[in-house]
């Protein structure tokens, strides 16, 4: 996870950073202890200041947007593996020197402007969308925030803004560079290749043991044993406690009879049904019926196929009109009715098959009524039995015997590591909340008792760690046969390498693939349409990465993505993107290259005013605005 911080946290633009904190003030307040905290300067630039305080507000704000956007609470810890502290010193003083210019150019807003913009916060929106005074106050008041300086901040970023602006915008990037990159992305490549199987190599003797044990303290730490802990667990969950003996005969009888719907299957009908444009068609055709024509020839008459009279096997209430369904759940099976007044139009209807109602005995369900019900009394009373067990473990019962008093199943796991593997390497898949719980489980320390972890809205499980086997390095003996079968792949992979390469320059030397071919015995395979930067089937995304990095007519190798071969390739074509110009470049990508290059320029600004202005950084600031 702390890698994953890490990369997002560098990868925030440069003109992100400048806006600094009131663009996203809503998200973090000012806790009265920070507010109160010291004044000392942690930044001067010419005769601008950056106060402890501010530093120490900015530096909260990152850890809060860091928190949001990995949807937990960055630890101090973690902020100092990430660098926060140096990344909200450059954003700091970023906002210093472009502050000290903005003063030297005699920048400022008028006061129009900055109601303006205040008015168009969206935090200070009122029911109707519109600017809201009251709103305002309230929500400057949740964050500690006086309205002076939530006016003199806002006035600040705007004026940084205007020099922003005024560097950044309006960037454009060349058509020359666009147009490079789109014959730089459209390229694709032929390459002919051969696939050097393990077989080449093998079989791979055993290794001495002089060889075995140097490999092997090489690579030890594969063989440590993990941390194992033995944990005791109760889990109380309504199915935990439900008692469906206590359930009455009449309660489940009740109960059946309540929601006799729930076990019913209504009838339904198979129903065809031909509408008519008027209801003299529709006359005629019902005259033409009883004088001997088949339903068939009818809607034959009307132009129309069976498939096209399909209404379909449905219950009464299903079918959409109500004339229709009264009729049709009127009728006999392979009766055809007389005319149907129907939403469209006349109609004549057919039921070709019936499917009675069901009703599934009460003998078939009872068992599972009364496990229902069981379930139901039991989640009634689940908060009682949670109560009942947290004060059998206060007034002194162990684990076990608070379980028993409530009658709750104890269940220990002898061993289970980080990843929730036994010593043997078997999963442990029935661990409740197996996630959360391994997490706290290797948080805590043997012996305590802890708070209880809830299972989403349906109960909760109680755990403790009863003894914590530490890590530990295993001898060579322990594991033996697992080293002399990766040694044995590393070898093969090694020797394979070896080999492709000893190919690979034959190849450079004047040979061919085809005699390569011929003298292994291999196939000789070419591939086409190689792109830069696909994950292709054959080649996996790396070896796409090998066949770009070398030149036209160049020869590479490279493992294959299955990882027991390797692939002796050289590229025999290769072809420019037709068309390629500056507007094949996809808009987003074109808006990337304009961002960047006005980072860029916004970067080297910063940078030229921080040595223009004696930038001083006063580190004993920082320690204590951390502190407090």
């Amino acid at each position: 996870m702390l890698d994953s911080l890490r990369k997002a946290a560098g990868t925030w633009i440069a003109k992100l950073l400048l806006l600094l904190l009131v663009l996203s003030f809503a998200v973090w307040g000012i806790s009265g202890q920070i507010a109160g905290g010291p004044s000392s300067t942690v930044v001067t630039a010419g005769e601008t200041t950056v106060s402890a305080l501010d530093y120490r507000l900015a530096y909260d704000r990152q850890l809060s947007v860091l928190s949001q956007r990995f949807g937990s609470r960055i630890t101090r810890e973690q902020a100092i593996a990430l660098g926060v502290d140096a990344q909200v010193l450059a954003q700091l003083v970023a906002g210093a020197v472009l502050d000290e210019q903005a003063r030297e150019m005699g920048l400022g807003l008028s006061q129009d402007r900055l109601a303006l913009l205040t008015a168009e916060d969206p935090a200070f929106r009122g029911p109707d969308g519109t600017f809201d005074r009251r709103q305002f106050e309230f929500v400057l008041q949740q964050i500690g925030m006086r309205p002076e300086d939530y006016i003199r901040n806002r006035e600040q970023v705007a004026i940084r803004q205007q020099i922003v602006e005024a560097v950044s915008d309006g960037m454009s990037v060349p058509d020359t560079f666009l147009k490079a990159v789109a014959l730089y992305q459209g390229e694709d490549r032929t390459v002919d290749m051969i696939v050097l199987p393990p077989a080449l190599v093998e079989p791979i003797e055993d290794p001495s043991d002089d060889v075995l044990a140097a490999w092997f303290e090489d690579n030890k730490i594969r063989y440590e044993a993990p941390e194992y802990r033995k944990l005791t667990y109760v889990k109380l969950e309504p199915e935990d406690i439900a008692d469906p003996r206590a359930i009455a005969d009449d309660q489940v009888r009740q109960d059946y009879e309540t929601n006799i719907a729930s076990y019913t299957t209504p009838e339904r009908r198979t129903i065809e049904q031909v509408v008519f444009a008027n209801t003299e068609a529709a006359q005629i055709a019902l005259d033409r019926i009883r004088g001997g024509a088949t339903f068939e020839e009818t809607v034959a008459a009307e132009g129309k196929s069976m498939l096209d009279v399909q209404l379909g096997t449905l219950e009464k209430s299903r079918v959409a009109d109500p004339a229709v369904a009264e009729a049709a759940f009127g009728l006999a099976e392979n009766e055809i009715s007389g005319i149907v007044e129907g939403a469209f139009g006349p109609v004549i209807l057919r039921v070709t098959e019936i499917e009675e109602e069901k009703v599934q005995p009460f003998e078939e369900v009872a068992d599972k009524i009364r496990m229902e019900l069981a379930l139901a009394e039991a989640g009634d009373v689940l908060f009682d039995v949670h109560d009942g067990y947290e004060d059998a473990r206060a007034s002194g019962a162990t684990m076990a015997e608070a379980a028993e008093k409530l009658g709750l199943k104890m269940v220990t796991v002898e061993a289970i590591d980080r990843t929730g593997r036994t010593p043997d390497g078997t999963v442990v898949n029935d661990l409740p909340q197996s996630r959360d719980m391994l997490r706290e489980a290797f948080e805590t320390e043997a012996g305590v008792e802890n708070p209880p972890l809830s299972l989403g809205a349906s109960g909760f499980v109680f755990y403790e760690v009863d003894t914590i086997t530490p890590r530990r390095e295993r001898s060579l003996d322990e594991v033996r046969d697992e080293v002399v079968a990766d040694w044995r792949a590393a070898e093969r992979d090694d020797r394979l390498s070896t080999r492709a390469k000893e190919l690979e320059k034959r190849i450079a030397d004047g040979a061919s693939l085809d005699e390569i071919a011929g003298e292994l015995a291999l196939e000789k395979q070419t591939k086409r349409g190689l792109r830069r930067g696909a994950e292709d089937a054959d080649f996996g995304a790396a070896g796409v990465a090998a066949v770009y990095g070398v030149a036209p007519g160049g020869v590479g190798t490279v493992a294959a993505p299955t990882g027991d071969a390797q692939i002796l390739f050289k590229v025999v074509e290769v072809f420019e993107p037709a068309g390629a110009s500056a507007e094949s470049v996809p808009p987003e990508n074109r808006e990337n290259f304009r961002t960047g290059l006005a980072d860029d320029l916004l970067d080297q600004l910063v940078t030229k005013l921080r040595d223009e202005y004696g930038v001083t950084v006063n580190q004993a600031a920082i320690q204590q605005a951390l502190s407090f």
